[in-house]
């Protein structure tokens, strides 16, 4: 196995003078906006992250001012960013602070992963560069750098194998420098030990890859097995009154939990519920969209009705078609949106 400390050191060399050192929640210590950053960076790339987390910085700024907000204000301010369940628990993470711990942040990863959407992973890191402390990380990027480095050839989602990793990562951890360290593992598989066309002769590793010796960087880590997705279909009654659009916010849990997206459902029952007159019905085109677990095919109908004032309904509001898509709609939702000021403008 390799040496520890050459593993480490190689690294932390490689990240002082190659690794990332512009991202915006770099060069702070301050575990409001590095907590912000980790849980926008779960499964979302860096690019994409920037401008919502530029935005979100600019509305809520400080914890006091996210646990006071709104839970619709937060997730419309994470609309397009997917996995609502992170914004959600973003929320009740930051009132938790304020109401049990003064808005004082726990200083070691242990304390961070009790706190609601914090979890293992993120709660070390959490601790490495807000605090100094000395914490092993395991994200996806991480598990790819060592399953390929040390040629571990199984699925590294079994609980066996991950726990196989947590301990090689613990083991790996340096004595000193962790922040340096805990960046270059996440640079490193962000941007040279990435899951296609890796560039191995830039890796501070390479010299003792497993996985590059035997030329089998594109079998590991070992993918996945390949189970059925599941496909869901669902009719969505797009109303507009030729100026308006009514969208309905979706209950707070569950999918696009919290955000605005039209009703669903027949179109006689949602027009009926609604009180609203029909004019003239066309369907759209349907559009698919690919989940985590399932894959759903929209099915929208354009329903045009008479004018009406209010929305007639606890949670519906009516928003005007050329601003509709920029509101707190998921990534489908706008979708749809733009067809519909398309096809009505």
């Amino acid at each position: 196995m390799t040496d520890a400390s050459s593993f480490s050191r190689r690294l932390i060399t490689w990240q002082k003078h190659a690794g990332r050192h512009d991202l915006p929640w770099q060069k702070t210590r301050d575990p409001y906006r590095i907590w912000l950053s980790e849980i926008m960076l779960q499964q979302t790339q860096v690019t994409t992250v920037i401008p919502y987390y530029a935005r979100f910085l600019a509305t809520f700024p400080d914890l006091p001012t996210l646990a006071a907000a709104p839970i619709e204000r937060v997730i419309e301010h994470w609309a397009g960013l997917g996995y609502y369940a992170r914004a959600r628990n973003l929320h009740r993470c930051a009132q938790q602070l304020v109401a049990d711990n003064a808005g004082i942040w726990p200083d070691n990863a242990a304390a961070l992963g009790e706190l609601p959407g914090i979890g293992a992973s993120t709660a070390a890191a959490i601790a490495a560069f807000a605090f100094g402390r000395r914490s092993a990380i395991l994200d996806g990027n991480v598990k790819r750098v060592l399953c390929r480095h040390f040629a571990i050839d199984e699925f590294p989602g079994k609980a066996a194998v991950e726990r196989k990793l947590w301990a090689l990562a613990e083991a790996l951890l340096p004595a000193a420098e962790i922040e340096a360290y805990t960046q270059g593992l996440m640079d490193l598989g962000a941007t040279l030990c990435t899951r296609s066309r890796p560039r191995c002769q830039d890796c501070p590793l390479s010299e003792t890859c497993l996985a590059r010796a035997a030329g089998r960087q594109a079998e590991l880590p070992v993918s996945r097995p390949r189970a059925t997705i599941p496909e869901r279909r669902s009719s969505f009654v797009l109303i507009s009154d030729g100026q308006r659009i009514l969208l309905e916010r979706r209950p707070p849990s569950g999918l696009w939990g919290g955000l605005l997206v039209p009703p669903e459902g027949s179109v006689n029952q949602v027009l009926a519920r609604l009180g609203l007159h029909l004019q003239s019905a066309q369907a759209l085109p349907p559009l698919r969209h690919a989940f985590t677990h399932f894959r759903l095919t929209l099915e929208p109908v354009l329903c045009r009705v008479d004018p009406c004032p209010a929305a007639g309904e606890a949670g519906a509001v009516w928003l005007d078609l050329a601003r509709a898509a920029d509101a707190g709609v998921p990534t489908a939702i706008r979708k749809l949106l733009m067809r519909v000021a398309s096809a009505t403008g």
